[in-house]
Parts: C-alpha cells; structure tokens; sequence
C-alpha cells in the first residue's frame, strides 16, 4: 500500500488536487512525528541518568526533531504552491471564520518551528554537536553555554506546551473531520476482523 493511499483514510473527501493531497500527506507524517516526540520528551525528562535507555530516547528525540524541521521547510513550500492556486485565481473572502482558520494555522506554524529550535538551543547550549541525525553530527546552531542551559530547557518546556495547547484547539476546530476519520477507521478495522 502506497503512502498516499494509506494517507487516504485521513483526506477530506472532494479535495483532492496533486498539491493538497502533497501537503495532507505532509501534515499527516508531521503529526505522527509529533505523537512521537511529545511521549518521548514527557518519557525522558523524568529518567535517571542511570538508566540505560534515557541516551537512545534523546537522540531519538533530537533526531525526530531535525527531521521535523526539515519536513516543515518542505511542508511551507508546498503550502505556498497551494496558496498559489487557490488564491491566484480569487481572493480570498476576510470573514471572521477566515481570520480564526489563518491565525490559528499561523500559530501552529510558528510553534512548528520554534519547539525543535528551543530544542537546538537547549541542546546545543548544554554540549556541543550532541545533535545526530542518519549518523552524522548536525552543525550546532547555537553555542555551548552552560549559563543558558536553563533558559533552554524552560523555552523548550514552555513552547512545547503552548504548542500541544494550540494542537488540541486545531482538533477542536476541526472536529467534524476528526469524527469522519474516526468512523473510516473504525470501519476498516471491523472490516479486517470480519
């Protein structure tokens, strides 16, 4: 099974232009990145150093959030070449729905962003090149400073929650898509059992 076609349980029917489904298929892998790397980051705050799995969980997690921002960049272009389509050939009308849907998104790509840097910055500033990604060390962007370790660690903490906060908003707001992905699931694992 293709990824766009597995990527179908998750498409909003009557949607489906080469660039939406391009940018759907995106948004999909982002959140199951997502819903990897905030039970790893809650897992391995609270480890001791002593045990043994607590070193693999961050440079998974560091990892994850590289490939993360690289998915971003990627996910922003293809945004743009939506956004180009759409609205090369209308304007957009500027109801309130409208400034609640843009915000919103905008928020979420800001926090999209800005939780892997304040991670960077939390790692880089405690060590550097600790950051591996397919087995190379990524360049730090950010120096090692112990006096801003903290400062690190607190932005990390704090945009990480701000960011899960805006994401449950967007589920909210996008609830009725939700109930309808829900129920093709449902539907397909009675038709696998059945």
């Amino acid at each position: 099974m293709s990824l766009l076609s597995w990527l179908s349980f998750f498409q909003t029917p009557g949607r489906l232009t080469s660039a939406y489904q391009h940018l759907m298929a995106l948004h999909w892998s982002m959140s199951w990145c997502y819903f990897c790397l905030f039970p790893t980051g809650l897992i391995m705050a609270d480890l001791s150093r002593e045990v043994p799995i607590r070193s693999g969980l961050y440079d998974f997690h560091k990892g994850l959030g590289v490939f993360v921002i690289g998915l971003l960049l990627w996910r922003i272009l293809v945004l743009l070449r939506v956004w180009w389509k759409k609205y090369s050939r209308r304007t957009p009308r500027f109801s309130t729905a409208w400034w609640r849907k843009v915000t919103l998104h905008s928020l979420l790509y800001l926090f999209m962003l800005a939780v892997p840097l304040s991670g960077l910055f939390f790692s880089n500033s405690f060590k550097s090149s600790n950051v591996f990604f397919l087995g190379m060390t990524v360049p730090d962007l950010f120096s090692e400073n112990e006096a801003r370790v903290d400062l690190g660690r607190s932005l990390h903490f704090w945009l990480s929650y701000l960011f899960l906060t805006v994401v449950v908003l967007h589920v909210f707001q996008q609830r009725k898509v939700v109930r309808a992905i829900w129920r093709r699931w449902t539907e397909f694992l009675t038709h696998i059992r059945a």
